[in-house]
């Protein structure tokens, strides 16, 4: 709870300054955003232990297609597995460009991402920060994009091997339903860790994930750019010979279990 109020102190502090005025024929565009969520989820996989979530961000953004931005989020994965005895953060950098193809609606997306994680690792534990390259293709509202890992996969060496190199396909659907302001979204993903073992003993880490959802999006009022979310997560990852998984923590909890999550973002 400490870390869930120190999170949402900073998150309020971030969100609180009004965005730069730019010219209304300016090739810049800068917003930020802030949410609640019931708990937080990456590729399906629990980063709060089932824990709300307060996450943030701030994207700039140029006509060219360049685009920066930064996103944060309180997470207890490290410290729920005796990874690191100090870290509550994560913290994402990113940059890329995206452009559409010509003047069709396709376009593509081309990026990296860093996420790192402050605190104080215990002895012997690889570090979690993690550094992504993707390449992205779409077509309005539907989409594929292809994220390939640098460094090791978040800290993990299932099999005391590096993990570099792992990837992750994800397929998603973001459907708008025509000027209802709802959005139906759909996500499929494949997750391949390099060199981690199998099933059995509770070192596969790789999985596929799905995700089925529905937001509204508030068109005008004091509450405009308001978005009111909710959606179900799952995978298939199983357990081994000793009833637990790669991501079964020391104490007995499943962060791969299926999951419902509620959420609220503004957009500034």
């Amino acid at each position: 709870m400490k870390q869930l109020i120190a999170t949402a102190a900073a998150a309020a502090a971030l969100a609180a300054p009004a965005a730069p005025s730019l010219a209304a024929d300016s090739p810049f565009e800068f917003t930020a955003n802030v949410g609640l969520f019931s708990q937080y989820l990456f590729r399906s996989i629990r980063q709060t232990g089932g824990n709300p979530a307060v996450q943030g961000g701030f994207d700039f953004a140029h006509s060219s297609g360049l685009y920066a931005g930064t996103w944060a989020s309180n997470v207890s994965w490290l410290q729920d597995f005796d990874l690191y005895t100090r870290s509550s953060l994560e913290w994402d950098f990113y940059g890329g460009f995206k452009r559409n193809i010509g003047d069709t609606d396709f376009y593509f997306d081309i990026g990296t991402i860093y996420y790192w994680y402050p605190g104080t690792k215990n002895p012997g534990v690889v570090s979690a920060d993690t550094w992504e390259g993707y390449l992205g293709l779409g077509w309005k509202w539907l989409g594929v994009k292809y994220s390939y890992s640098f460094t090791d996969y978040f800290g993990a060496r299932p099999t005391g091997q590096k993990t570099d190199g792992s990837w992750y396909l994800d397929f998603f659907v973001n459907f708008p339903v025509g000027e209802t302001g709802l959005t139906l979204k759909a996500h499929y993903g494949i997750l391949d860790v390099k060199r981690d073992g199998n099933r059995a003993d509770a070192t596969e880490a790789s999985y596929n994930d799905w995700l089925l959802g529905v937001a509204y999006t508030v068109p005008s009022g004091f509450f405009k750019n308001t978005e009111l979310g909710a959606y179900y997560a799952d995978n298939n990852v199983k357990n081994g010979d000793a009833g637990t998984n790669f991501y079964t923590t020391p104490a007995g909890y499943n962060t791969a279990k299926d999951s419902f999550v509620v959420y609220v973002k503004k957009t500034f």
